[in-house]
């Protein structure tokens, strides 16, 4: 049923303004109609025949008449609405939060989206996905860390970085350790061509083992060049052999070698008298990262090693052999560019401790 049609009396002013907006041409359509029934219903037209010729249903006439006589320009504007209720709150977003500090379920080793719904009991996953997001927490990457707890950080660091950023005159620096245990595995290998037509290297899951070797390498600080040789074990013997061919390739230099703090490497006080041209300096406790020689072996494992096949554990050593021989023809040394080197603490970042 229509109510009862409201008379309509435009002031001039107002008039001016309904029919500005219906000549814009960006005036959207649903405005051009509230100001077409309007302008229409002032000059004395039926509902009925305003509808029929603006194109709506007889009560939308009617609205528009009674909502401009009531309420003028103003009652041609949409009402706000209050919207839906979110499911969701802050308070969820702290359930989530206060659940992601607590272990995961049994059995389980770690977090995903599902486990958290699932535990919080009325939390749809998609919004667990989308707080997920928005607070930038990845519950897949993984990072590790090590924290050191030596008391003589400091100290350790600075005569390390020390060592790099001034090396001491006339002065050979060397950065020394080993690569334990590098398989020699024999692998099917070679290019992938897909159904797509794209072409990619591959290797098979399955392997045979040849044995492992154990690489000792001193890194020459002030030109990037590698010393390094084999061996079938890392004990403190073949640890001492090594040392003693790195002195005879710097006859009567004095040498600062760097090392971590595997026990082979200390407690060398009797080889150390016999070469009093050599001092030992050791990393922090849980600082390996501060011995240069760790980078190569980085470089080493991604340019040499990964992905390779060997039939022999020769082979494999000739092959490391050859490696270091190109790298010494262009190597190039490491620029320390951190002198400040600081015990960073875990205190107040969120983790989860388990023992």
């Amino acid at each position: 049923m229509i109510p009862e049609a409201r008379e309509v009396h435009l002031s001039r002013k107002d008039r001016k303004v309904l029919e500005a907006v219906c000549r814009s041409p960006v005036t959207l359509q649903r405005d051009l109609k509230r100001a077409r029934i309007v302008l229409l219903a002032a000059d004395g037209r039926s509902t009925r025949s305003i509808a029929k010729e603006v194109g709506v249903q007889p009560r939308i006439v009617s609205l528009w008449r009674h909502r401009y006589a009531d309420h003028g320009l103003e009652g041609l504007q949409d009402k706000p609405r209050p919207g839906k209720q979110p499911i969701y709150t802050k308070t969820t977003d702290k359930r989530i939060l206060k659940l992601l500090d607590k272990p995961p379920p049994q059995g389980f080793a770690r977090w995903t989206g599902p486990l958290l719904a699932e535990a919080l009991g009325d939390v749809d996953v998609q919004y667990v996905w989308r707080f997920l997001r928005s607070h930038k927490i990845d519950l897949v990457a993984r990072k590790s860390w090590c924290e050191s707890n030596d008391p003589n950080f400091t100290a350790k660091a600075a005569d390390v970085v020390g060592l790099y950023v001034a090396p001491p005159a006339k002065a050979i620096v060397l950065c020394v350790d080993e690569k334990p245990s590098i398989q020699a595995l024999e692998r099917a290998q070679g290019y992938l061509k897909l159904p797509s037509g794209r072409a990619l290297t591959g290797q098979s899951h399955d392997y045979k083992r040849h044995g492992t070797t154990t690489l000792f390498a001193a890194l020459e600080v002030a030109t990037g060049k590698i010393i390094a040789t084999h061996s079938k074990r890392r004990r403190r013997v073949e640890f001492l052999d090594f040392m003693n061919s790195v002195t005879a390739a710097f006859p009567n230099r004095k040498l600062h070698v760097i090392l971590d703090n595997l026990n082979t490497h200390k407690k060398n006080e009797d080889w150390l008298k016999a070469h009093p041209n050599v001092q030992f300096h050791f990393t922090p406790t849980s600082a390996p990262w501060l011995n240069q020689v760790e980078v190569w072996f980085s470089i080493l494992q991604g340019q040499s090693l990964s992905g390779t096949s060997f039939t022999s554990l020769k082979q494999l050593q000739e092959h490391i052999d050859a490696y270091v021989n190109a790298y010494n023809d262009r190597a190039e040394p490491f620029v320390w560019t951190k002198k400040k080197v600081r015990q960073r603490r875990f205190k107040g970042r969120r983790r989860i401790t388990q023992l």
